[in-house]
């Protein structure tokens, strides 16, 4: 039996984020099975996001964060130049990608 490699953290966080998306749909007032059709998902793979299920692509949780209008907070929150640290950092080159 294959072991799991996903950190304790990781499953938290996966957790986390779905419970986040459920309290949205929630406070939007809006049915499991009216989000899972408009992001062009099963209700099933809606379950699975919101229970922080890690399985689940990452379209299909980009696809429920955008019906929930969240795409824009979701940007906005990992954009580096958002942070101190990033626009401290911004008149660094960053390095290129090497290929070989």
């Amino acid at each position: 039996m294959a072991m799991s490699r996903t950190s304790s953290r990781t499953q938290r966080t996966a957790a986390t984020l779905g419970e986040q998306l459920l309290t949205w749909r929630r406070l939007l007032g809006l049915t499991a099975a009216q989000v899972a059709d408009r992001a062009g998902i099963s209700r099933n793979t809606l379950r699975k996001i919101e229970h922080g299920e890690l399985g689940v692509g990452l379209e299909a949780f980009l696809d429920v964060a955008r019906v929930l209008g969240l795409n824009e907070q979701l940007n906005k929150a990992l954009d580096p130049y958002e942070t101190d640290f990033g626009r401290a950092r911004a008149d660094q080159i960053l390095p290129e990608r090497v290929r070989r």
